[in-house]
């Protein structure tokens, strides 16, 4: 048997030995795993965007609820104070004769003009 000695690492011989589609499939080998690296970085990033958009969402979401919150104590708060204001039963009584409403939205125009009667009227007439 005959040594053969290569002086580059024999890959002159091992190329010789491949035919073209080997070359092809090679080629393609390397082709395909540099496109799914690239695949993969990308779809991380896609990935990265879809959980930042998300935390973006939830923050949202928790500012929406702390303004309700805050309007829901506000409407509160001011139903108290109304519900505080000395009205006459014969004020709502007459606003009620007069302006042809229930006997509640007159009360609360009433408190809400702090027992005016005037000012009821003409709140309501405009």
């Amino acid at each position: 048997m005959a040594d053969i000695h290569n002086t580059n690492g024999g890959s002159d011989e091992l190329e010789s030995n491949l035919t073209d589609e080997d070359l092809a499939q090679k080629k393609a080998a390397r082709f395909d795993s540099a496109t799914a690296g690239d695949l993969e970085k990308i779809t991380d990033y896609a990935e990265e965007k879809e959980i930042l958009s998300t935390d973006e969402f939830k923050g949202a979401m928790t500012i929406i609820g702390d303004r309700r919150n805050k309007e829901a104590a506000e409407k509160i708060a001011k139903e108290k104070d109304l519900l505080k204001v000395n009205i006459k039963k014969e004020d709502v009584d007459l606003i009620v004769e007069e302006m042809g409403i229930s006997q509640n939205l007159a009360e609360r125009t009433l408190r809400e003009h702090c027992g005016n009667v005037v000012q009821a009227l003409i709140a309501l007439t405009e």
